[in-house]
């Protein structure tokens, strides 16, 4: 190496070495006539190095330093700085390349300089402290996740990144074929045709840290490409699922973190909706959803009357923070989630003793019905409590929105509260068009044993052997127990409406060798972008990707997607339409 230790390597006990460095010009700072600072930076830190004036470095120059390591004189030693009790003297400089200034600060500054400035320029924002701990945090999270999948004795297998389009999932990117004009491959949305294949095939455990692609609009928890970690196993439960893949997050945590969290917890998904109104709640926070619908069976309040479901959450202490204006606010949110409307009741002492509510609608709650709320809800005076009155999933739903807007910390806060959500729904839905249920998650999910009977008899009860893993209120991940057996998934297609001849012409390929013997299985996969930007702080995971796009899909560094050479084009078998007007 040309270096002997790296730029945040010494310390006093490295006093009176001799050591080279190696590294970008961090900052230099006259001392006299004749003498001048350098601080060298590497990715491990900083050290001063005491030059001749005469040394002309500049602003990111990379240089290589060796001198003699110096306790720094009393008074000057740098407490911010790991390498503050020393600096290096009697240096020899040479220039190994010259460097133009920066385009934005290379201190935490940066962070306020426009992102698509930031991008353009990647390669020297990759140089900042943030960026180069936001690397190494998602290399050790590969790391842990590849030991601990190989600890329980998966084998990482490479599934094509060139397959068949099957566009009943995202929209998927499109590779022209040279050989076969007119034909195309898909970049995968998942490997997951593939992985049960490997199934089939006896491979028994299987796991990828798989790259995926999906066409689809960009957003801070979202690229069109990604990374996650992908398995699936043989001759299992959900249970079985659940355990291997705890282990690789919780892992992953705590070799970030130094601290293995609490067990993972798990949930219904009706539970979920229940309690949080949302099917990936985030359990760092409480304002549960209330039932109050008995209370209101006899009501004489119209708005209240004829609705399925009435729920409420309590916001501690908020009558006095919730003005007018904020309420009317919260009010046409409600709506825009889906509501007719929303009820705020600010809990108040009442003059002659207990407690009221001052509300628009406080005159139409009878006396029992205000006291049974304010027991309910268990309420005190300068408590709000919002009420959605209606459809049970449109209550559920609505109110899970207003909890996250309103008591939601930031996603990367601590501690970290993971969660599997299970059961959900086989079907979600109707298809308007054809009058057939639409799969929750897809078509071969397994159904859940003791809702086999009604699969064809009432088929939006039946729930699937399928599960979420949650983390502070963002999906990491999905998966379940395929189907195996053919005539169980001949059962579930024909109440999707896909008869054998569309089933053999979508899915023939991947329906065949089920003929030949097909395990129980099931699987999972979960983002490791978005695992990562959790552990590493962040909110966005723009910042824990190396050469991410931006919101528009427009890379500012590249300049990509660019335009192709007719000739490459008609090699390919593809005409570009032009411009439409």
């Amino acid at each position: 190496m040309m270096r002997t230790h790296r730029c945040g390597e010494l310390r006093a006990e490295n006093v009176g070495e001799t050591v080279t460095l190696t590294g970008w010009v961090n900052r230099r700072r006259e001392h006299g006539e004749h003498l001048a600072f350098v601080d060298i930076r590497d990715h491990t830190g900083i050290t001063q190095c005491v030059v001749d004036n005469e040394v002309d470095v500049r602003s990111e120059y990379v240089i290589k330093v060796t001198g003699v390591v110096t306790a720094r004189i009393e008074g000057t030693v740098n407490d911010d700085l790991p390498t503050g009790a020393i600096e290096l003297q009697d240096c020899a400089v040479e220039i190994l390349s010259i460097a133009e200034p920066p385009p934005f600060p290379m201190d935490e500054r940066a962070d306020q300089v426009d992102e698509l400035v930031r991008l353009r320029h990647r390669y020297v924002d990759l140089r900042r402290e943030r960026m180069q701990r936001n690397m190494r945090v998602r290399s050790t999270i590969n790391a842990a996740i590849r030991s601990a999948m190989i600890g329980q004795e998966f084998v990482e297998v490479e599934t094509p990144m060139l397959m068949p389009s099957t566009p009943e999932g995202a929209r998927e990117f499109l590779v022209p074929s040279r050989q076969k004009p007119g034909n195309f491959y898909a970049l995968p949305q998942s490997p997951q045709l593939y992985k049960q294949l490997l199934m089939v095939g006896g491979l028994d455990r299987y796991f990828q840290i798989a790259r995926c692609l999906r066409d689809e609009d960009l957003r801070a928890d979202r690229q069109y490409e990604f990374m996650q970690l992908d398995m699936e196993m043989s001759f299992c439960d959900v249970d079985d699922v659940l355990s291997a893949v705890e282990v690789g997050v919780l892992d992953a945590a705590e070799a970030v973190t130094g601290t293995r969290p609490d067990a993972v917890e798990r949930m219904t998904w009706h539970d979920a909706m229940e309690r949080f109104g949302i099917d990936k709640p985030d359990l760092r926070f409480g304002m549960e959803l209330i039932e109050l619908t008995p209370i209101f069976a006899d009501t004489g309040f119209k708005a209240f009357s004829t609705a399925e479901s009435i729920k409420a959450i309590k916001v501690d202490q908020g009558a006095d923070e919730y003005g007018r204006n904020k309420l009317d606010g919260l009010t046409d949110e409600a709506k825009s989630f889906g509501a007719k409307g929303m009820v705020w009741l600010k809990v108040r002492d009442a003059e002659g003793g207990g407690l009221e509510f001052e509300s628009p609608v406080a005159k139409f709650l009878n006396e029992t019905e205000t006291a049974a709320i304010i027991e309910t809800t268990a309420a005190v005076a300068g408590d709000l409590v919002l009420v959605i009155a209606d459809e049970w999933m449109t209550t559920c739903e609505v109110l899970g929105e207003l909890r996250n807007r309103i008591g939601r910390p930031p996603v990367w806060e601590g501690p970290y509260k993971y969660l599997w959500v299970t059961d959900f729904p086989l079907f979600v839905g109707v298809d308007a068009a054809t009058g057939t249920p639409k799969p929750g998650h897809h078509a071969f999910c397994q159904p859940h044993p003791d809702d086999l009977d009604k699969l064809e008899s009432d088929p939006m009860s039946v729930r699937a052997q399928a599960y979420d893993l949650v983390l502070n209120g963002w999906e990491l991940g999905s998966g379940s127990i395929r189907i195996h057996d053919p005539q169980l998934q001949k059962r579930v297609f024909e109440l999707l409406g896909i008869d054998d001849e569309e089933a053999s012409k979508r899915f023939g390929f991947f329906l065949e060798p089920f003929k030949y013997g097909a395990p129980p299985h099931g699987g999972f996969a979960y983002g490791i972008d978005r695992l990562t930007a959790i552990l590493a702080g962040e909110e966005n995971i723009r910042e824990i990707i190396a050469f991410p796009k931006p919101q528009s899909g427009l890379d500012p560094m590249t300049n990509a997607p660019t335009e192709v050479d007719a000739t490459v084009l008609e090699e390919v078998g593809i005409r570009v339409l032009p411009p439409s007007v």
